[in-house]
């Protein structure tokens, strides 16, 4: 057990730089950018899954949260906000980096998710696209990362916070290949593709950073197959879920939105699947 917990600590350390400078570029690029992004956003109209999907993959923990209140005051499509969660990518992106993952890797998981949301949005708002009054607008900043204040002490919060989730996960990684054996545990996911897809996306739906994290690195891991980890990756969107469930008092209308997200990224990662992706 101390061999676990000596490797886990190494494991975790090693990506720690890498982990802040990937916060830090993201936080500067999101404080110089987010009220151009809103006004962007705003303006989409009919292209909004286009200009949704592309911001959304933008690695920062606000897109979703704030694509959650312009849907629920009317201002962008349900098509749009769907876009946005399927590509945001929460925490992915920097641990794809901290882990040195190929380019190639980060570059084709960003791609699909783009291309799925934007795919996907287009058709929603084709099918029950409905001209719905406007409301007052009021943007929630529920994610209290004091980018405002202090972009370096945002960057170290999200930092510290992502690098526990990655502790317990790689201690939990770790403990497994050692007592169970990583080439078991491996079978164990070939053995049921039909179904990992379904409980990626499950988990996914977590809303919260660390269900990214999980799915992150059973990837890096090679644990998880590509295609059950876009499945995943599609349904989460950081803590948005949780902003629509708050705010929007339509409970009918939250749950249809979950479904929808859950539904398209199951079938997402079957067809990947089913194609050898």
């Amino acid at each position: 057990m101390q061999e676990i917990i000596i490797d886990t600590i190494l494991d975790s350390l090693k990506i720690l730089p890498f982990l802040f400078i990937a916060f830090l570029i993201i936080e500067v690029f999101e404080h110089k950018l987010s009220k151009k992004t809103e006004k962007t956003i705003k303006k989409a109209g009919k292209l909004g899954p286009l200009i949704g999907s592309l911001l959304g993959a933008i690695p920062q923990c606000g897109f979703s949260v704030l694509a959650t209140n312009l849907y629920i005051t009317r201002i962008i499509s349900l098509g749009t906000l769907i876009a946005i969660y399927l590509s945001t990518s929460d925490e992915m992106l920097p641990i794809l980096i901290a882990e040195k993952a190929p380019a190639s890797d980060i570059i084709l998981l960003v791609l699909v998710k783009v291309l799925i949301g934007l795919i996907c949005g287009f058709i929603i708002d084709l099918i029950i696209r409905k001209e719905q009054p406007k409301k007052h607008f009021e943007i929630c900043k529920h994610d209290h990362c004091d980018c405002d204040h202090s972009v370096v002490l945002s960057s170290l919060k999200h930092t510290f916070k992502t690098l526990i989730f990655i502790f317990i996960i790689t201690f939990i990684l770790n403990a497994s290949f050692y007592y169970i054996g990583e080439e078991n545990i491996k079978h164990v996911f070939d053995k049921t593709t039909f179904f990992t897809p379904f409980i990626s996306a499950l988990i996914g739906l977590i809303p919260n950073c660390g269900s990214s994290i999980i799915l992150t690195e059973l990837y890096v891991a090679n644990i998880l197959p590509l295609s059950s980890t876009i499945s995943g990756l599609l349904a989460n969107s950081g803590v948005a879920l949780l902003v629509l469930f708050k705010s929007n008092k339509n409970t009918k209308e939250n749950i249809k939105i979950v479904s929808i997200l859950y539904i398209i990224s199951i079938l997402s990662g079957l067809l990947l699947e089913i194609f050898g992706v």
